[in-house]
């Protein structure tokens, strides 16, 4: 192994935006000596050996994990047991298995019953992203000034979750370990609730009369257009993340129907102290946001989800 190479053999089974931007900085700071990409559509792999982004490619993947340190598996989450059982007789003894996914409890209920004991589990979920997918889709910066949050079990080989740690870190994140379930409460409220948000306002506006749909679309403010760049996440993760993260998606959107209500009983009898109120306790929040560093975007092009 080279002395910056912090895996020998690297798997990534899919390769989309998450995956071909690692892939990017690893082969552009020489993080690992191999890097392996296997897919499910051969138009995908073509594309992802075009782009330079793996040094070897396979449609097989019991093929592509042999031999590999670190398996990064960088599909939605709705394919892990299917993953796990695929793969689980063709990990070498020592293999770090790792993910992408936003969601972590179910990490633990569907992939890790498949693996082999000889194995070490370290989920992961960068706290990054664009509404961009494929290979194409991805860029080295994705990850500066983001977070990464890992929840190892119990248990795991302190070793393991240090070599995935460090790999974040060269890539350009700052790492948190945190609980799986802990972690699935919080991504409930910061990212999840937001999303469906999105898809819900863009999806009245489909419903609303030809005439003004165009004058929607014409007519669309800073909001609006925010949304509409959420909504365009890729709709087969986000199916994923809903259904797998159901308890924590439900509670947090039963807490906002709550405050939602209050909201509406405020304009509907003129309360303009209470709006008042509530605008100025949410526009600390936003503050908190700049304060930490969280609204800048990591590459020229893209924003953050």
């Amino acid at each position: 192994m080279t002395d910056t190479a912090i895996f020998d053999r690297i798997t990534f089974i899919g390769i989309g935006l998450i995956g071909s931007s690692m892939a990017r900085v690893i082969k552009r700071d020489g993080l690992a000596n191999h890097i392996t990409v296997t897919t499910r559509s051969q138009e995908t792999l073509d594309n992802a050996i075009e782009l330079g982004l793996c040094d070897t490619g396979t449609l097989d993947m019991a093929e592509a994990v042999q031999g590999a340190d670190l398996v990064m598996i960088c599909t939605p989450m709705g394919a892990f047991a299917s993953i796990g059982a695929e793969i689980a007789g063709s990990l070498k003894p020592g293999a770090i298995i790792s993910d992408v996914g936003s969601v972590k409890e179910p990490v633990f209920e569907t992939l890790a019953p498949a693996l082999p004991d000889h194995v070490h589990l370290v989920p992961g979920h960068p706290v990054a992203g664009t509404e961009q997918s494929g290979p194409e889709s991805g860029f080295p910066e994705l990850f500066e000034g983001r977070w990464t949050i890992l929840t190892p079990a119990k248990g795991v080989d302190a070793n393991a979750t240090a070599r995935v740690e460090e790999l974040w870190k060269r890539c350009g994140a700052m790492v948190e370990i945190m609980d799986a379930k802990h972690h699935d409460q919080v991504l409930a409220i910061t990212s999840h609730l937001p999303h469906l948000i999105a898809y819900t306002i863009v999806g009245t506006a489909t419903d609303l009369g030809e005439d003004m749909q165009k004058e929607v679309i014409q007519f669309s403010a800073s909001g609006f257009r925010d949304f509409t760049r959420i909504a365009a996440s890729d709709p087969t993760m986000w199916r994923d993340i809903f259904l797998t993260n159901r308890d924590a998606v439900l509670d947090v959107l039963g807490r906002f129907d709550e405050d939602l209500t209050e909201l509406k009983r405020a304009i509907r009898r003129g309360d303009g102290d209470a709006l008042f109120d509530h605008f100025t306790r949410t526009r600390a929040i936003r503050r908190s946001v700049i304060d930490a560093g969280q609204q800048i975007p990591p590459a020229p092009a893209n924003d953050t989800d």
